[in-house]
């Protein structure tokens, strides 16, 4: 048993840190130092508003699921991992038996165990115990703060599954924040035309355009923008990235006919108003994203190859002790963040 500093999410807006015990891995375990920690939208969901629509957040939590780490010790029955290895590390323990997992849908597993939700601990500490299986080995080349990109890259990479996107097609992409900024990239590489960005935010507008984008818009008339831009047709693939409260019907106006809507987007609220007309008289097909399925090797592979691609997204990081205004930074879009990353140890 070892003690290590965990930040706890205690109240609204309110971190505090705190002194957590932590058992020696168990049968097939590993126990990992972390490194570094991205702060997900999901994770300022639960700062800002004490949940995600119907799910509440039950204080104190330790949030984070967007981690790397460095092995330290192995438990017994693993082998072929070496402390002092660099690892992404992946929150999602599925149980494989389920129905889901075995059409394998893991993602939708009926007993998912993933750190951070459902009241079961979060990266933001010092160390964690995981199942060897879970360590997503990363060359040296990247490094460990690069490394927290894995899991982000694998939940744009799983949204591109839906859509069947073919090459050369058109596409919009609403809300730049990370998760939008990672799609982009990752349609360019996926041989995607003419992209179109659109955010609020102005520095969020040119990262966007700085990860692949060709055109970047505010959000109010973007739609009749890019209606004008591909005469009067719209684009193939809009993907709501934002949650806005009418983002995805901006998506649906800027579509094609027939033309296809990926919703990864994480709102707050329990209902979203939709604008029927369009999506029932161009017939748009709906996908809806949750986490990422099976995607997250072949993101590692993704960022090795294209690290200087991916790398300036993270542009600000925190020590732990230091997470209450790493969240205040990151939740309210000031400094030109991109990623903010908390740094355990």
């Amino acid at each position: 048993m070892i003690r290590m500093k965990a930040a706890e999410l205690c109240g609204l807006r309110e971190f505090r840190l705190v002194d957590a015990a932590l058992p020696d891995p168990g049968p097939g375990e590993v126990q990992v130092e972390v490194k570094a920690v991205g702060i997900c939208g999901s994770d300022m969901h639960y700062f800002t508003e004490g949940g995600i629509g119907d799910s509440p957040c039950n204080y104190p939590v330790v949030l984070g699921h967007e981690p790397s780490g460095v092995m330290l010790k192995a438990g017994p029955g693993v082998s072929g991992i070496e402390p002092g290895d660099h690892f992404a590390l992946e929150p999602a323990v599925p149980c494989g038996a389920c129905e889901p997992c075995g059409l394998g849908r893991n993602n939708l597993c009926n007993n998912m165990h993933f750190l951070s939700s459902g009241g079961i601990p979060g990266f933001f500490r010092e160390r964690v115990n995981l199942p060897a299986h879970n360590l997503i080995a990363v060359p040296k080349h990247v490094g460990l703060k690069e490394a927290t990109l894995v899991e982000p890259i694998a939940v744009a990479l799983h949204s591109l599954t839906f859509p069947s996107l073919r090459a050369g097609e058109t596409v919009a992409v609403y809300g730049t924040g990370p998760i939008g900024l990672l799609t982009i990239a990752a349609l360019k590489l996926a041989g995607a035309g003419r992209i179109w960005a659109v955010d609020t935010v102005p520095h969020r507008r040119a990262m966007a355009l700085a990860m692949g984008a060709d055109v970047a818009l505010d959000s109010p008339g973007s739609e009749d923008q890019i209606l004008k831009d591909t005469g009067n047709r719209g684009v193939d693939i809009a993907f709501d990235c934002a949650a806005g409260i009418d983002t995805v019907n901006q998506c649906a106006r800027a579509l094609v006919k027939g033309g296809r809507l990926v919703y990864t987007a994480i709102p707050g609220a329990i209902h979203m108003p939709f604008f029927v007309p369009a999506f029932r008289k161009k017939e748009i097909s709906f996908f809806n994203v949750f986490r990422s399925n099976n995607q997250t090797e072949r993101a590692r592979d993704m960022l090795s190859e294209h690290v200087v691609r991916f790398a300036p997204l993270l542009t600000h990081s925190r020590p732990i002790d230091e997470i209450q205004g790493a969240f205040e930074v990151a939740s309210s879009y000031v400094d030109g963040v991109g990623k903010m990353l908390v740094i355990p140890a």
